[in-house]
C-alpha cells in the first residue's frame, strides 16, 4: 500500500513537473519569437533608414553635379568673353603705349630745354637754410649733453655717498645686534643653569626632609609658580631676540633693494643675514 501510494504521488509529481516544463518551454519560445520579431523590425527599420540616407546623399550629389556642370558651362562662357575683352585690352594697351612713348619723347625734349639755373639756385638756398637749422640743433644737443653729464656725475656721487652711508649703517646695526644677541643668549644660558641648580637643590631638599603630603604639595605648587615665571621670562627673551633678528633682516633687505636699484652687485655685501631663532631653542 505504501509503495502504491508513493508511486501514485510520484506519477502526480511527474505530471505536474512535466506540465510546468511544457509551460516554461512555451513561455521561452514566446519570448524568443517576440525577440526575433523585434530584432527583425529593428533591422528592417535600420536598413530603411540607411537606404533613405544614402538615397538622399545620392540625390544631393546628383543635384550638386548638375549645378557644377551648369556653373562650369557658365564659367566657360565667361572665359570666352574675358578672352575677347583681353584681346581688346591688349590692342588698346598697344595704342596707349605708342601714345605714351610719343608723350615721353616730348617730355624729354622739354626737359632738355628747361633752364637749370633757377633749380640750382633754389637748391643752394634750401641747403643753406637746412645747414643753419642743423647747426642750431647741434649746439642745443651739445648743451643738453653737458647738462646730462653734470647730472650724471651728481647722481654717481649721490649713489656712492648713499652706498657708504648704508654700508656704515648696516655694519653698526650688525655690531649692535650681535652684541645684544650675545647678551641675551648669555642671560638665557645663565637663567637655564640657575634653573637646573635650583631643581637639583630642590630634589636634594625633598630627599633630605621627610615632609608630609600637604606640605610637599604646597612646595610643589610654589615651585611650579616659580618655574612658570622663569619660563615666561625665557619666552620674553626669545621674543626680544627674534624681534631684533627680524629688524636686522628687514634693514638688510632694504639695503639689498637699494643696491639693486643703483646697479651695485650683491656679492660685495660681505655678510649674511641673521637667522631668526626657532621658539624653544
Amino acid at each position: 500500500e505504501i509503495e502504491a501510494k508513493y508511486t501514485k504521488k510520484m506519477q502526480v509529481l511527474r505530471d505536474e513537473l512535466d506540465l510546468r516544463r511544457k509551460t516554461e518551454i512555451h513561455e521561452v519560445e514566446e519570448r524568443k519569437n517576440n525577440h526575433i520579431s523585434e530584432l527583425m523590425r529593428n533591422h528592417e527599420k535600420a536598413f530603411n533608414d540607411i537606404k533613405n540616407y544614402y538615397n538622399d546623399i545620392t540625390l544631393k550629389n546628383l543635384a550638386l553635379i548638375s549645378l557644377l556642370k551648369e556653373q562650369m558651362e557658365e564659367m566657360k562662357k565667361k572665359e570666352n568673353q574675358l578672352e575677347k575683352e583681353k584681346a581688346d585690352l591688349l590692342l588698346q594697351n598697344k595704342q596707349l603705349k605708342e601714345t605714351l612713348q610719343q608723350a615721353q619723347e616730348q617730355v624729354f625734349e622739354l626737359q632738355k630745354k628747361l633752364a637749370h639755373y633757377d633749380k640750382d639756385k633754389e637748391a643752394l638756398t634750401n641747403t643753406k637754410a637746412h645747414l643753419k637749422v642743423t647747426q642750431k640743433e647741434l649746439k642745443d644737443l651739445q648743451w643738453e649733453h653737458e647738462v646730462l653729464e653734470q647730472r650724471f656725475s651728481k647722481v654717481q656721487a649721490e649713489r656712492d655717498e648713499l652706498y657708504q652711508k648704508f654700508t656704515k649703517a648696516i655694519k653698526e646695526v650688525q655690531q649692535k645686534t650681535g652684541f645684544k644677541n650675545l647678551l641675551l643668549e648669555r642671560k638665557l644660558k645663565g637663567l637655564l643653569s640657575v634653573l637646573e641648580k635650583k631643581e637639583v637643590e630642590l630634589s636634594e631638599v625633598f630627599a633630605a626632609s621627610n615632609l608630609d603630603a600637604s606640605a610637599l604639595s604646597l612646595v610643589s605648587h610654589k615651585l611650579e609658580d616659580v618655574l612658570n615665571s622663569k619660563n615666561t621670562t625665557i619666552k620674553d627673551l626669545q621674543f626680544q631676540l627674534a624681534r631684533v633678528c627680524k629688524a636686522h633682516n628687514d634693514i638688510l633687505q632694504t639695503f639689498e633693494a637699494k643696491l639693486t636699484a643703483f646697479g651695485i652687485p650683491l656679492d660685495n655685501l660681505g655678510f649674511k643675514p641673521l637667522a631668526i631663532p626657532v621658539p624653544g631653542q
